[in-house]
């Protein structure tokens, strides 16, 4: 079961959440993320927030019983709120469209969502997406054209990292955290990339249809 979370920011073209959305099987706006979606002409299951960066007139158009708010002065951020709202309608894998540029400390936020035990498993922004690889798992992608790739360990560090088709491959590189490979990229038509013991981080160019196999 997948939950789409549109936030504010910088996110993607319209065509690419509503793609998104077509393959969730919950979509949340939180907050100002609610104008992204009417914008792709979705109509989100649940909006969720404090509602300081979010029209009237768009929330209007929404049914009450699918507006959750929330004070200003609380302890989460709209997106955690969204998250917890997905994991609540029993969600099992977070996909999150938006919250790119702007803040900083709203950057490094959504970073460390990537960190907790009920993650986030992907982040889309204007640009690039970011892929959670757990461990024992592999990333697969087309490549027809030579496209950056950038991966990053998390708190764990990583260890018994596999790549094919990259210039600089992972294999027998072994990270601590605040270690990573920054703007590699494919030399192949196919790329593969393993985690190995540990999860890691991919980013690519957004658009890139990427599958996630093993465990």
């Amino acid at each position: 079961m997948k939950a789409l979370i549109v936030t504010g920011g910088d996110g993607p073209p319209r065509e690419i959440i509503r793609t998104l959305s077509e393959e969730a099987d919950l979509v949340i706006a939180a907050d100002s993320g609610l104008e992204a979606c009417l914008s792709a002409q979705i109509e989100p299951d649940f909006v969720v927030g404090d509602f300081d960066s979010v029209r009237h007139e768009s929330l209007a158009k929404i049914p009450a019983d699918r507006i959750l708010q929330f004070p200003q002065e609380k302890d989460y951020t709209d997106t955690e709120l969204a998250i917890e709202t997905a994991l609540h309608h029993g969600m099992q894998k977070i996909v999150l469209a938006g919250g790119g540029a702007g803040r900083l400390d709203h950057l490094l936020a959504v970073r460390a969502l990537f960190e907790r035990e009920n993650s986030i498993h992907e982040w889309h922004t204007a640009q690039e997406s970011a892929f959670l690889v757990s461990a024992g798992q592999s990333l697969h992608f087309s490549a027809p054209q030579p496209v950056i790739v950038s991966v990053f360990p998390l708190s764990g560090g990583a260890r018994g990292m596999h790549s094919q088709g990259l210039k600089w491959p992972l294999d027998g590189l072994e990270w601590d955290c605040g270690h990573f490979g920054v703007s590699n990229r494919s030399v192949l038509p196919q790329v593969e990339i393993a985690s190995g013991r540990e999860p890691v981080l991919v980013v690519l160019p957004l658009g890139t249809q990427v599958g996630i196999r093993g465990r």
